[in-house]
């Protein structure tokens, strides 16, 4: 088995090819990949076509790294956490010791090869700051040596996103933009400039808006999909929008043990707001198949890591009032949560 020197993808897909494919089936067969599921495409077909075929070491080889990222973190998320336990004060940048012998104890608590392997393999493609302390692990202890890919990939059509995708979406993202104009008043009626070349802005800039649209990565953040009835309310261009805000969030159904508890403080991540209330996307501890993992954890101060759900909820509360603001995501942070 070659040592881990590769990029992260290639070791995302070696150590996929590692994990027993007894343990990947039972994991992808646990998700809910259903046409209403709010997966993108590029992720949802592979995994739809792993439960349907059982290929795990196509799937390893040929998918979109999306996909393998995705189905890394599913297998990696309950033993991440037990690890993360275990490092304690540590979490946030452990040494190579520190991290082995956390990697020691979770496994003498009964994790199994498999929960290692996921938690390295999934650190490396998430680029965590133990990740080079990943790799040493991976090439220094035989039992977790990741096989060598395939010479020759057989790549499907079917497992590789369309080129035109981007293309797609900024059309889509005209439409609704050129929907929201029409919607806000007189201006609307207003005859459309001849020239494309240097369209002068309509309405004053927003806070949000004067900041600058592209991050130090060069990315630039894209919009998030609303309901009619949620735009007709709601400003997606509001100052507060990409702050994760700490709220009392409502539950979405009846916690049989504690009924009379109706809500519980958690961070929430604000995607629009009004004059009297915010739309969030609630934040929790655990994960489930409506949730993507928050990457931005570790910066914004938060002890573990967390999970953005998509579904949206409304707080009833004014932006201006003592929301309690714990940061603000980036172009780029904000593109992986959509």
């Amino acid at each position: 088995m070659a040592p881990t020197t590769g990029n992260a993808a290639e070791t995302s897909r070696r150590g996929l090819l590692k994990i027993s494919e007894s343990t990947i089936l039972t994991a992808v067969d646990g998700l809910d990949l259903r046409g209403h599921a709010k997966i993108s495409a590029v992720v949802g077909i592979p995994l739809r076509n792993l439960q349907q075929r059982r290929e795990v070491a196509t799937f390893a080889a040929t998918a979109p790294i999306a996909a393998v990222t995705a189905m890394l973190e599913v297998l990696a998320m309950a033993p991440l956490e037990r690890v993360i336990a275990a490092l304690g004060e540590h979490a946030d940048t452990p040494n190579f010791e520190q991290l082995s012998e956390a990697i020691d104890t979770v496994s003498r608590d009964g994790a199994t090869i498999d929960d290692v392997v996921a938690v390295l393999t999934f650190a490396i493609a998430e680029e965590f700051p133990a990740a080079p302390h990943c790799r040493r692990l991976l090439d220094e202890r035989a039992e977790l040596g990741l096989p060598d890919l395939p010479d020759v990939v057989v790549t499907s059509t079917l497992l590789v996103p369309k080129e035109t995708a981007p293309e797609i979406k900024e059309q889509r993202r005209r439409r609704r933009e050129e929907e929201k104009k029409r919607k806000r008043g007189p201006t609307s009626q207003r005859p459309p400039r001849p020239t494309k070349i240097k369209p002068s802005p309509k309405v004053r800039p927003t806070q949000s808006e004067t900041r600058s649209v592209v991050d130090e990565s060069g990315e630039r953040r894209r919009p998030m999909i609303f309901t009619p009835a949620e735009l007709d309310r709601f400003d997606p261009e509001h100052a507060l929008v990409g702050t994760v805000v700490i709220a009392e969030v409502p539950f979405g159904a009846t916690d049989p043990s504690v009924p009379e508890q109706k809500s519980k403080e958690r961070p929430a991540l604000v995607v629009a707001a009004s004059a009297d209330a915010v739309l969030v996307r609630p934040i929790y501890s655990s994960g489930a198949s409506t949730r993507n993992v928050l990457r931005a954890w570790r910066r914004l101060g938060l002890d573990h890591v967390c999970y953005v759900d998509d579904i949206r909820v409304v707080l009833n509360v004014a932006p201006n009032e003592s929301l309690e603001r714990v940061g603000r995501l980036t172009d780029m942070e904000w593109n992986a949560q959509l």
